[in-house]
């Protein structure tokens, strides 16, 4: 029998106690409720918040009365991404001049993935450094393409003390997703994958760590 050929890239940090976290935000702890040589088996305990690592923003996140993760099927979360590459842009918000050149290619897929290049800064001070975000009038044109959600590689879409988040705001008036602090997607780049961010499956969920994966499909 021939199977299809895929290949899986994971695109989620680790959880662990001395991870990144956005500041003023608790670390997670976990803790082992249950051991093998105590208890026979094996268990741990997890303190976190809801948008602990890698994970994924509900519009009800910030939005009064918005949808909630548990509002969404599991289809939600999965379909053709499109890696836009700003890795070369410091210094400045992306503009929309910066990732026009895909929209043909996004008006097909159901993701948009914005690749900084800042995973590589993961665990590092540099981390909370300034990062390249989207300008409002570049969510805003994203957010109109019909696109189930947008994921970066930062710890947010928005810049760090920014209160007013106005990318949060423009991408959830269109009921969309939001998922942060992705893993490296430079072997992404070029390539046609379905993405997947399926959260836990929480009560009234604002966010939730999620398990972020490309599959891309070798014959294509």
């Amino acid at each position: 029998m021939n199977r299809p050929v895929t290949t899986v890239f994971d695109l989620t940090h680790f959880i662990s106690a001395d991870m990144p976290v956005f500041p003023g935000t608790a670390a997670p702890r976990l803790d082992e409720a249950y051991t093998i040589e105590r208890n026979g088996f094996a268990e741990k305990m997890l303190h976190l918040v809801s948008h602990t690592g890698t994970h994924i923003d509900a519009p009800g996140h910030i939005v009064p009365g918005a949808s909630r993760l548990d509002g969404f099927s599991a289809s939600r979360f999965l379909g053709p991404a499109v890696v836009m590459d700003v890795a070369a842009v410091r210094g400045r918000s992306v503009q929309i001049g910066d990732i026009a050149g895909y929209e043909a290619r996004l008006r097909e897929a159901d993701f948009a993935l914005l690749h900084t290049g800042w995973a590589e800064h993961w665990g590092s001070p540099e981390y909370f450094a300034p990062y390249p975000v989207l300008c409002p009038d570049a969510a805003r044109w994203l957010a109109d393409l019909g696109l189930k959600g947008l994921g970066v590689d930062t710890i947010s879409v928005d810049e760090i003390d920014s209160s007013a988040l106005p990318v949060h705001r423009a991408l959830f008036a269109k009921n969309m997703v939001i998922i942060e602090n992705l893993a490296d997607m430079k072997p992404l780049l070029g390539k046609e994958f379905v993405f997947s961010c399926l959260p836990l499956k929480i009560v009234d969920a604002d966010g939730s760590p999620i398990r972020a994966i490309a599959i891309v499909d070798a014959a294509k």
